[in-house]
Parts: C-alpha cells; sequence; structure tokens
C-alpha cells in the first residue's frame, strides 16, 4: 500500500507541479499582452502626434508657398501693368508725331497746290491778255 500511495502521491505533485507551471505560464502570457497593449498604445501615440506635427508643418510650408506665389503673381501684374503703360505712352507719342507730320505734310501739299493755282491762274490771266490784244 506504501507503493500505492507513494504513486498516488507522486501522481499528485506531479499534477500540481504542473498544475502550478500552467498558472506560470498563463500569468507570464497575460504579461506579454499587457506589456505589448502597452507598447503598441505608445506607438499609435508617438505615431499620431508624428503626424499631426507633420500635417503642421506641411499647412505652414503651404501657406507660405501661396504667400510667395502670391506676392510673385502681384509683383509680375505690376510690371506687366507698367510695361504696357510705358508701350501706350510711346505709341500715343509716335501717333502723337505721325500726326504733326502728316498735318505738317498737308500744310505744305496745300501750299504748293495754292501756289500752283495761282500760278496756273497768272499764266491763264497772261494768255487771255495776249489773245485780247491779238484780237484788237
Amino acid at each position: 500500500m506504501k507503493s500505492r500511495l507513494g504513486m498516488i502521491l507522486a501522481a499528485m505533485l506531479v499534477s500540481s507541479a504542473s498544475l502550478a507551471y500552467s498558472q506560470g505560464v498563463g500569468s507570464d502570457v497575460d504579461k506579454a499582452a499587457k506589456d505589448t497593449a502597452d507598447v503598441t498604445k505608445t506607438a499609435a501615440h508617438k505615431t499620431a502626434k508624428g503626424t499631426e506635427k507633420a500635417a503642421d508643418k506641411t499647412a505652414d510650408a503651404t501657406k507660405d508657398a501661396a504667400k510667395d506665389t502670391g506676392h510673385a503673381t502681384k509683383k509680375a501684374a505690376r510690371k506687366t501693368k507698367h510695361g504696357t503703360t510705358k508701350a501706350a505712352d510711346k505709341t500715343a507719342d509716335a501717333t502723337e508725331d505721325v500726326a504733326k507730320d502728316t498735318g505738317h505734310v498737308a500744310k505744305t501739299t496745300g501750299h504748293g497746290i495754292k501756289k500752283g493755282v495761282t500760278s496756273v491762274g497768272h499764266d491763264v490771266k497772261k494768255g487771255a491778255e495776249k489773245t485780247e490784244d491779238a484780237v484788237k
């Protein structure tokens, strides 16, 4: 009986040892799961914070680029306006000069025509006087 009792006690001892070991493994798994959850939560927070910072930097860079683009566009428009105004002034001046020259040419031409008409009229008058003298 002693041997039977010894075997029963040995079986109980082995059973209790495996039971104790299994409780230790369960506790280790539970601890590992909690540690993994904590690390995952920390990584998620850090990732969210990094993403937020990157979004803020991107927004700032976009805002700065928009300001620079607006300034460059405004400056180009101002220069274009100035160039157009100068070109219009030069065109107006050239047109005025051409108009003056045309007026001068017309005046000179009119004077030449008047002089020619006077000359022709004078020649006609001389011819008429000669004809009159001849008829007498």
